[in-house]
């Protein structure tokens, strides 16, 4: 530990005992930052016996400033424990920023490979053909602490084509071989993914670039390649695609690609790509393997550059974003469907059977597990928020700017909508429809930690249970 590791672990244990935690938008059941900025989930991992989420963390901003990685440990995936910020930009290597990438657990070890940023000063870089340097980076923990960093690739490892804008890596072992993915922005502005492979996790080579046949996005982020019920599964955050109906209404999107073929050759193809969530504010997924051999995602629910879009009224209180809720892949007809964690259900208490067309004032931390619908539904939030299903459209809006600060309106067209499963937290919605086929996550700001809710359907009678849980 070097004198500026000292100073910096110093600085952020001082800033993290302003205790935020009575604000009224804090949530109960979500992963946060103590204070300041948090962004993608990373180093995802189940390591002796627990599950390890590391995140991006600004600790010093709640706009986003210098990125450390925060820490959260659990046994179960719902008692969490902080432990503190053991990734940190101390090095030359990495000195404008630990961004983001994954774990590889191995010899009793975690693995840690993340980019480190660094930013030359000079007046004509531009900073993304000039002017950044773009480190892969390999840091060794034995689960609290980091033991060692080693700065693997440079701007030179990688292909001559591609800008200074590559990053997250995420590492998995396939038959004794290790693979890494990086995302990165070529030249001519096209996103793609860059493939590696090594024999001892240290001196990596190049393999191959997947990509698709036209540019789609102008870079790709956060790249996760995984195979789910034999299907080869491409992950990505793709940035700068162009609103198309109901699809990529947000600044940027979350998604994936299935692959068919050989993409260790260039003997491959990708799907058409999928959206994973429809809301106002989801991005930078991330996968693992538990011990219960689930494949769990855990995203941002957030999103990078939304001003002047919308807002996150949490800001003023010197803290912003969270992680979603973990969710459970699986495929079903080529489709990705998540699914909240079954341990969530350890959560409930006090259920609540609703009744059609009357308003409850309900503590803003419950779960709403609507089933058998069989026409049209309505659900309001403080009359404002609207979670509607209508002529085989399902939407989520917002009426006025007073709680969703500059969201509007998003919807994604469904031929049936069966069940509803919806997660609110004090300052967001997450909503899972028909078992997952898709998913809506947004944030919201009531001015009270009780709401109003009210549930209407097209009969005098309720036709299918309306069951609310508070959580604990």
């Amino acid at each position: 530990m070097n004198s500026l590791t000292k100073h910096l672990k110093k600085s952020i244990e001082i800033i993290e005992k302003n205790n935020i935690n009575d604000d009224l938008w804090r949530l109960n059941f979500h992963l946060m930052p103590p204070v300041g900025w948090l962004n993608d989930p990373n180093g995802l991992c189940y390591f002796n016996g627990e599950y390890h989420v590391f995140f991006q963390y600004s600790p010093f901003d709640a706009k986003g400033a210098l990125k450390f990685w925060g820490h959260y440990k659990s046994k179960d995936l719902i008692n969490w424990e902080y432990l503190g910020v053991p990734l940190l930009p101390d090095q030359p290597f990495d000195c404008h920023g630990a961004y983001s990438g994954s774990s590889l657990v191995e010899d009793d070890k975690m693995y840690i490979y993340y980019t480190g940023n660094v930013k030359h000063t000079g007046e004509n870089y531009d900073y993304i053909n000039t002017g950044r340097g773009s480190n892969t980076i390999l840091a060794i923990s034995d689960g609290v602490n980091i033991i060692n960093k080693k700065c693997l690739l440079t701007n030179n490892d990688y292909p001559k084509n591609l800008t200074c804008h590559v990053r997250d890596p995420k590492v998995f072992k396939e038959n004794d071989v290790y693979y890494m993915v990086l995302g990165a922005r070529t030249k001519e502005d096209k996103g793609v993914v860059l493939l590696y492979k090594s024999l001892d996790k240290i001196n990596w080579t190049f393999l191959n670039t997947i990509e698709t046949e036209n540019t789609f996005g102008y870079m790709w982020e956060c790249p996760d390649l995984f195979t789910l019920d034999n299907k080869t599964i491409l992950m990505v955050s793709p940035q700068g695609l162009e609103e198309d109906g109901y699809k990529y209404q947000n600044i940027y999107q979350s998604g994936y690609f299935i692959l068919n073929g050989d993409y260790k050759s260039c003997n491959y193809s990708l799907s058409s790509f999928t959206e994973l969530d429809r809301g106002f504010d989801f991005y930078a997924p991330q996968t693992f393997l538990d011990n219960k051999n689930r494949r769990i995602l855990i995203g941002w629910l957030g999103l990078p550059d939304i001003d002047p879009f919308y807002k996150n009224k949490t800001v003023e209180n010197n803290w912003q974003h969270s992680l979603t809720i973990p969710r459970v892949l699986k495929i079903i007809n080529d489709k990705l469907y998540q699914q909240p964690i079954e341990e969530l259900k350890n959560l409930r208490k006090d259920k609540l059977i609703i009744e059609n067309n009357k308003t409850y004032n309900v503590d803003s931390s419950f779960e709403l597990i609507i089933e058998n619908i069989n026409n049209n539904i309505e659900i309001k939030l403080e009359n404002d928020i609207n979670i509607l299903f209508k002529d085989n459209l399902f939407t989520l809006s917002f009426d006025t700017n007073d709680l969703g600060c500059g969201r509007s309106k998003r919807s994604v067209p469904l031929d049936f909508c069966n069940k509803l499963q919806i997660f609110v937290d004090h300052s967001s919605i997450e909503i899972f429809i028909n078992d997952g086929e898709e998913v809506f996550s947004t944030r919201f700001y009531p001015k009270n930690r009780n709401i109003d809710l009210k549930i209407s359907c097209n009969s005098d009678n309720i036709l299918y249970p309306l069951d609310k849980y508070s959580i604990k």
